[in-house]
């Protein structure tokens, strides 16, 4: 089974379903920005890679919807570091 990134934009969040539990990405959204706040996986999750398929679809979410991104977040601002190929989405 996919996992799949949604917008929770009712409490301003990204979230993935693994196992039913979810992985999320608090944001803030102005004008086209998006500012990661905080992401946060359930500790049995920790340490899966779940955070990291996240952020891969925030990346991609991100790039469809024509958004620039800033990781507030400081898991957040080491993925991207290590992800070179979405800098171009950094605000």
């Amino acid at each position: 089974m996919s996992e799949i990134v949604t917008d929770n934009t009712e409490r301003q969040q990204y979230e993935m379903a693994i196992d039913g539990q979810i992985v999320f990405a608090r944001y803030r959204r102005h004008d086209g920005v998006v500012s990661i706040l905080h992401v946060e996986a359930p500790v049995n999750l920790r340490g899966s890679g779940a955070a990291g398929r996240l952020m891969q679809g925030i990346v991609e979410l991100a790039r469809r919807q024509n958004e620039k991104l800033v990781p507030l977040c400081s898991y957040a601002a080491a993925w991207m570091r290590r992800h070179p190929e979405s800098a171009d989405l950094l605000a």
